[in-house]
């Protein structure tokens, strides 16, 4: 029995072969119709989601399967103080997989401990979110033909962003990728990261300004400045707006460059770049869709 906690938990070969199934199933979705008839997924989400849960409930749906769950902690028993280990052992009585979302840092692993069934990290506090790092490589590969050899700029919170720091970890297995790393000095990418990336070799740069880097990004990783991560309104007031991306921004980029966001978007992304052809947050939740199809069915080993 296999569990999703961490992108790095599947080999580059292994998630060649996953991105190859959600191909075939974007391609021919009638021949995955009926794949998990009799199969349950279990959304067991303790803070807010919309993309994510939608998205893993979208996927089970289209395979056939059934969906139960909760969609924040105070429909849950979490409430009356239940223990994580516990509820995914009833859980594991109830479903066939689980996905799960939770604001402490480490409990979908703590769930998987426990489990009697595979179990999805969905997010975990600022740590990682892998099914959005698989989205964000299916639809890089997609969209780009390779994962490798290109430039990529990530913009906006580098120190909450899990999505961030999952799509980096995963990204450094891949040859001649070069990091630029744009933000404000309060949120900095963390040094961890820095520092495995010096281990490795791999190049990378620190920035304040989006428009000086514009011209060499193949690949632009927008994210918001997470509300709910920070202690202080007055902090979060002063760096919401700190970048914000709009045409002019984009008339310095290449003709085929990328833009990605993992969304929600808040206003850090202006509505008129929508309509530019190198807007691809949107293609993106598509994505996200069968990348989340394709790791069921795996995970349940259906394919």
């Amino acid at each position: 029995m296999r569990h999703l906690m961490s992108p790095l938990d599947f080999t580059t070969q292994e998630l060649d072969r996953l991105f190859d199934l959600a191909g075939d199933i974007e391609r021919n979705k009638a021949k995955y119709a009926h794949a998990c008839d009799g199969k349950i997924l279990a959304t067991c989400f303790y803070e807010p989601s919309t993309r994510t849960r939608l998205s893993f409930e979208s996927a089970m749906t289209r395979l056939g399967g059934d969906v139960i769950g909760f969609s924040d902690a105070g429909s849950s028993s979490a409430s009356k103080g239940e223990s994580v280990s516990d509820t995914i052992r009833v859980i594991s009585c109830y479903a066939d997989i689980c996905a799960m979302r939770h604001p402490k840092e480490g409990a979908p692993m703590v769930a998987m401990e426990h489990s009697l069934i595979p179990v999805i990290n969905a997010g975990d506090g600022g740590h990682q979110h892998p099914t959005q790092t698989l989205t964000d490589l299916l639809t890089i590969r997609s969209l780009k033909g390779t994962l490798g050899g290109f430039t990529i700029g990530l913009c906006g919170d580098l120190k909450f962003g899990r999505t961030v720091h999952s799509l980096i970890h995963a990204l450094v297995r891949y040859e001649d990728i070069r990091f630029v790393f744009i933000s404000p000095e309060e949120l900095k990418v963390p040094d961890y990261i820095t520092e495995m990336l010096k281990d490795k070799d791999i190049p990378y740069e620190e920035v304040t300004s989006l428009e000086d880097v514009m011209p060499c990004l193949d690949l632009l990783y927008m994210t918001r400045v997470q509300k709910e991560r920070f202690f202080n309104e007055e902090d979060y007031i002063r760096l919401k707006d700190f970048y914000i991306l709009d045409m002019a921004k984009m008339e310095l980029a290449k003709p085929d460059m990328l833009v990605l966001h993992p969304l929600p978007r808040v206003n850090e992304i202006s509505v008129e770049v929508d309509k530019d052809p190198r807007a691809a947050y949107f293609k993106q939740v598509q994505y996200g869709v069968y990348v989340r199809m394709a790791l069921i069915l795996t995970l349940l080993e259906l394919a």
